[in-house]
């Protein structure tokens, strides 16, 4: 079963958000969440927020054990295009970027790495009978 949540218009910017989503992609949420706790970004706790959001919406908040981040994505929201004075009495344009960020978990798939590397084994051994 998968699990999407979404946070839209947040006041980071999509890179930065990208470079704290790219870490969690692929993993294990429990690993995901170990590795948001300790990262020194911004962008971190509300990354951390929004995978907890929806590790709550696949119903298995107490015990993620089996969940994985299958799809962490960040878009380009609004920006807010504010002036800021420069030079000889120009105005020098800033822009303030928001970002839709969107991750989804799923149960599918997840399983020990162990068991993969004994299935693999058995698998070898049959077909060299």
């Amino acid at each position: 079963m998968e699990a999407k949540a979404i946070a839209k218009f947040v006041r980071y910017t999509p890179r930065k958000v990208n470079q704290v989503l790219s870490l969690i992609r692929n993993k294990k949420v429990e690993k995901a969440f170990e590795v948001l706790s300790f990262l020194p970004k911004s962008a971190a706790p509300l990354v951390e927020k929004v995978l907890k959001s929806a590790t709550a919406n696949s119903g298995k908040l107490s015990d993620f054990s089996g969940l994985k981040v299958k799809e962490a994505w960040v878009g380009n929201g609004p920006i807010l295009k504010r002036m800021r004075p420069g030079p000889q009495g120009r105005g020098m344009p800033i822009k303030k970027r928001m970002s839709h960020l969107t991750i989804v978990v799923t149960d599918a798939g997840v399983s020990d790495g162990k068991r993969k590397k004994k299935v693999a084994k058995t698998a070898m051994t049959v077909e060299a009978k």
